[in-house]
């Protein structure tokens, strides 16, 4: 049958949302909606924001933006922050130019393509994020490292992806871990790649445990199985699919969020670069 990959269906996606304000706004609520990362990684600098918040103007790196999910989150929850968000990918860039005309003129945010691997600035971001970027590329690490290096002393770097124990996805043909350099990490994976880099590890996690993971295969992995299935069509049945499984997934994720899962398909990590910015 064939590996069931994401992309395509992201693709398609966004070639529906692209030329309609309204229709992308949709689409982020419904992204912050069913990914359970959304509501880990909104829940942490919604807890950081106590720190960001009291200081000045502060820098953010989104590496890797895609659609500019959190960027969107990131400006409307902090009044101060200036974005740097890049990507590899040119049309998803122009389409998030595009939604952030307003905020691209005020300078709270630009976009920029950019590769990971050679991407080394200089240390001036206060924060960075990286979600579900590195399990992409091969030589991961050198990308920690140049992330580390563009922090400032006491900035933080936020990474999520898969983790070690979502082989268990990939049991059979129909996995999404086709698209992936690995399956996923450990937390000795991660503790390891940033202690080479020189950063301390301040929170390591797995999410997508038992609850979220249900909810994921509900809310994610079925509806991605039929649209790869029987293409775009499969949107009206999920049309009626999506309200009767709304309240059991919201209830499962909200479960995962709050357990301290000993394992999950998903792990996150929040680090820091030694030292202390005068700014803070």
């Amino acid at each position: 049958m064939g590996t069931i990959s994401y992309d395509p269906i992201k693709n398609r996606f966004a070639g529906y949302i692209r030329h309609s304000r309204l229709l992308r706004t949709l689409f982020y609520y419904l992204l912050d909606l069913f990914f359970l990362r959304s509501w880990h990684i909104r829940r942490i600098l919604k807890k950081e924001g106590g720190i960001l918040d009291r200081k000045g103007r502060w820098r953010l790196l989104d590496a890797g933006c895609g659609f500019g999910q959190y960027d969107r989150f990131i400006l409307n929850r902090f009044e101060n922050v200036e974005v740097l968000a890049i990507d590899v990918k040119e049309n998803y860039l122009e389409d998030c130019k595009k939604y952030f005309q307003k905020e691209i003129k005020e300078g709270k945010i630009a976009f920029r393509q950019a590769d990971l691997l050679k991407f080394d600035p200089e240390p001036v971001f206060d924060f960075i994020l990286c979600i579900d970027v590195l399990e992409h590329i091969e030589d991961d690490q050198a990308v920690i490292r140049n992330l580390a290096h563009s922090l400032k002393p006491g900035g933080r770097l936020l990474m999520h992806s898969p983790s070690h124990y979502s082989e268990e996805d990939a049991g059979d043909e129909e996995s999404f871990v086709g698209e992936h350099a690995r399956a996923g990490y450990s937390k000795q994976d991660i503790q390891k790649k940033y202690k080479e880099v020189g950063l301390r590890v301040d929170k390591l996690h797995y999410t997508y445990g038992r609850y979220g993971h249900m909810a994921w295969q509900m809310s994610v992995k079925g509806p991605m199985l039929l649209l790869n299935r029987v293409g775009m069509s499969g949107l009206m049945l999920l049309v009626v699919y999506y309200p009767l499984v709304l309240l059991p997934c919201l209830l499962l994720n909200t479960a995962d969020l709050f357990t301290g899962n000993v394992k999950g398909n998903g792990i996150y990590a929040l680090g820091s670069r030694p030292g202390s910015d005068s700014n803070r």
